[in-house]
């Protein structure tokens, strides 16, 4: 969209409305409508609140609400929170006409929204909601991410390449082992992402259930309470103020936070790789790499990914900071501030799409990485001074630095080097260029 102000929603809107079911304002009053009704019903279902009866029939209708909400009934809700100026109570609102229609409740509407603040559907929406995201949309293109890396690696198993350590010239490695450091790495974090688990915060207007406790005294509320978070797949906090502290969502901006900054790595390196010619890439038809020199096929993908791994990034990292972060019992930072997380996730997807776009079109030059290995023959030093190590002799490594370090040395230099050392002849013929 041309006139969109967040290039999400503009530029990028293709790639990421995969995550409007779950971070949308739509998505939102949606999960709100759905904790609403979960309340209601398990309300309705326990027997010691004599004053809502709610049976399998009406159960039913009530849970058609939040499978056939649509895209007007969220316009509703916010026609009328136009008039409330609060989300969560247009949320009520809304609700209690929809109940008024199923034979039977029209009396018992009082029981929406019963004993809560708006903060105990807010934070359990949030909590359902970013976990669908992640196991609906965010693991499943880490996996995808996870497999090409791995895939890769096993392609280039056995490919030498020159290694840069400090930007110089190493002990070579091979292609597949860099691409496995990568994959090893994702591997760690996806595992803790799929472990981790959101709370959800329920008691009231500062979390102890004293209005619960003054409508049904002697009513286990704390039990109860736990035992409705943990049916909407969350993990119950026993103790907390009016808010959920949002030590969830700070776990989780790290955990992502730490999988950005790998990929951000991998970016990196791609871009250099390919600026060494370790990689070229396939060039698609039509696509222009520079408005003026016709030439080049630039990395624009890895380059994307970066930027936008950081954009997702400095996100994640405020969200961390600043939401478990709240004035006594509470106060409002939170709520705006959290509105913002869709657009985290949405820089995060984003990158992680450029990124695996970039690892498709990507093509190992073997000449190239051939020629960087025969440009450095000192590179030979390394094994060399240690077999020296292992039969005993003194001053092995200084033998080594000063036959290679800052000098210009070839293949047959270093042969000669070779002979002339204190070794069995099979090893010095190990160390020495295998003739072809």
């Amino acid at each position: 969209m041309l006139i969109a102000l967040s290039p999400l929603d503009g530029r990028y809107e293709e790639t990421v409305k995969v995550l409007r079911p779950f971070f949308s304002e739509e998505a939102l009053i949606k999960a709100r409508v759905e904790v609403e009704i979960a309340w209601f019903i398990a309300l309705g279902s326990e027997k010691r609140i004599r004053e809502l009866r709610v049976s399998g029939a009406q159960a039913k209708k009530l849970r058609a609400i939040v499978e056939k909400f649509s895209t007007r009934d969220a316009e509703a809700v916010k026609t009328i929170e136009k008039k409330t100026k609060h989300d969560v109570k247009a949320v009520e609102y809304f609700l209690k006409e929809k109940i008024k229609r199923i034979s039977g409740l029209k009396k018992s509407t009082e029981f929406v929204h019963f004993a809560l603040t708006s903060e105990d559907v807010n934070n359990l929406a949030y909590g359902i909601l970013i976990h669908r995201a992640l196991a609906e949309v965010i693991r499943p293109t880490l996996k995808n991410t996870l497999a090409d890396l791995s895939r890769l690696s096993a392609k280039w198993k056995k490919i030498p390449m020159l290694s840069l350590t400090h930007g110089q010239p190493a002990t070579p490695t091979t292609v597949g082992r860099e691409f496995a450091v990568f994959a090893e790495r994702l591997e760690r974090q996806l595992s803790q992402l799929k472990s981790l688990k959101m709370q959800g915060k329920f008691g009231g207007a500062v979390g102890n259930y004293s209005a619960h406790k003054a409508a049904y005294p002697g009513f286990a509320w704390e039990s109860y309470g736990a035992k409705f978070v943990r049916s909407l797949g969350l993990s119950p906090i026993t103790s907390a103020t009016q808010i959920n502290p949002h030590d969830d969502i700070a776990e989780l901006s790290h955990v992502i936070s730490r999988i950005n900054t790998i990929l951000l790595d991998l970016s990196r390196d791609m871009w250099f790789y390919i600026s060494r010619g370790v990689f070229t890439q396939r060039v698609v038809a039509g696509e222009v790499g520079s408005s003026t020199m016709p030439h080049k096929v630039n990395p624009i993908d890895f380059e994307n990914a970066e930027g936008n791994l950081g954009l997702s990034t400095a996100l994640f990292t405020h969200f961390a900071e600043k939401l478990p972060v709240s004035r006594m019992q509470r106060d409002l930072s939170d709520s705006t501030v959290l509105r913002s997380i869709g657009t985290a996730f949405g820089y995060h997807t984003l990158a992680v799409a450029s990124l695996s776009k970039g690892l498709s079109k990507i093509e190992l030059d073997r000449t190239v990485t051939k020629a960087e290995l025969d440009a450095h023959p000192e590179l030979r030093a390394e094994g060399i001074q240690t077999v020296l190590r292992k039969f005993g002799v003194q001053g092995a490594y200084e033998l080594l630095k000063k036959l290679t370090r800052g000098e210009k040395v070839t293949h047959r230099k270093i042969d000669s080097f070779v002979d002339e050392l204190p070794l069995p002849k099979g090893e010095r013929d190990r160390l020495k260029v295998r003739k072809n």
